[in-house]
């Protein structure tokens, strides 16, 4: 290693920029945060991850938009039908 490095050209960030994405600072309860962080640790996914596509959700109904099928709504509509039959 340098004993010197040069950062003189250097920017603060993301390394990588995210097209679409913007970085924010945001308060959040701390329930709201254990309740996403326990959803993804058993899912396997990312927490901030879930709590966008439940805002994006959010944003969607707000828009009087269709919500997008999810395995998930799935299951849920053929319980329905099969414990109907």
């Amino acid at each position: 290693m340098r004993k010197e490095y040069d950062f003189s050209g250097g920017k603060r960030g993301a390394v990588i920029p995210s097209p679409g994405k913007t970085r924010i600072t945001i308060m959040l309860d701390n329930e709201v945060i254990e309740h996403f962080r326990e959803r993804a640790d058993s899912l396997g996914t990312g927490y901030q991850t879930m709590i966008n596509t439940a805002l994006k959700a959010a944003v969607s109904r707000a828009k009087g938009e269709e919500e997008p099928l999810t395995v998930a709504k799935l299951r849920e509509v053929l319980r329905q039908e099969l414990h109907a039959a």
